[in-house]
Order: structure tokens, then C-alpha cells, then sequence
């Protein structure tokens, strides 16, 4: 069967990007934290996997919102943990 789902392009799934090293960099150094204060997101999400996110990156989740217009938030991959 060769049918595959694109998750992203589902209305409720907001947008993923990969972020760039210097994007990251400006993001940690604009709210003064580090990688591991950041909100987690596994490496097996669909979205992630989506598209093609790695063990260490950091993804921008952009939302839209009819309060704030436009929000973002930040989550780093992580390997799920076995059970």
C-alpha cells in the first residue's frame, strides 16, 4: 500500500520547522536559558518524523491564535525513553 499521510498538512497539526544553529543560539541567548531547560518533544512524533527531525534539534511550533495572532513555542528532540 503506498499511501502515505502527510501529518503537517492536517488543519489541527500547527507548523514544525527545523530550527538553524544560529537560530538556536539567538533563542537561547535572547531568554537566557539553555538546551535543557527547554520543553521536550520526542523523536518518534509524527511531526517530527515528518519532517525528518533528529535526536538534538530544536523544532519552532508556530500556531495560529485569534487572541495573540501568531504564536511560537520551542520543544528539542529527544529520544523516547524505553519502557
Amino acid at each position: 500500500m503506498g499511501t502515505s499521510l502527510n501529518v503537517l498538512k492536517h488543519e489541527m497539526v500547527p507548523d514544525h520547522q527545523i530550527m538553524s544553529e544560529d537560530e538556536v543560539a539567538e533563542l537561547l541567548a535572547t531568554y537566557r536559558i539553555s538546551l535543557e531547560q527547554l520543553p521536550k518533544i520526542y523523536h518518534d512524533d509524527p511531526a517530527v518524523k515528518t519532517i525528518n527531525g533528529e535526536v538534538g534539534n530544536v523544532i519552532r511550533i508556530i500556531r495560529e491564535s485569534r487572541t495573540a495572532g501568531r504564536a511560537e513555542a520551542y520543544r528539542i528532540v529527544v529520544k523516547r525513553p524505553k519502557k
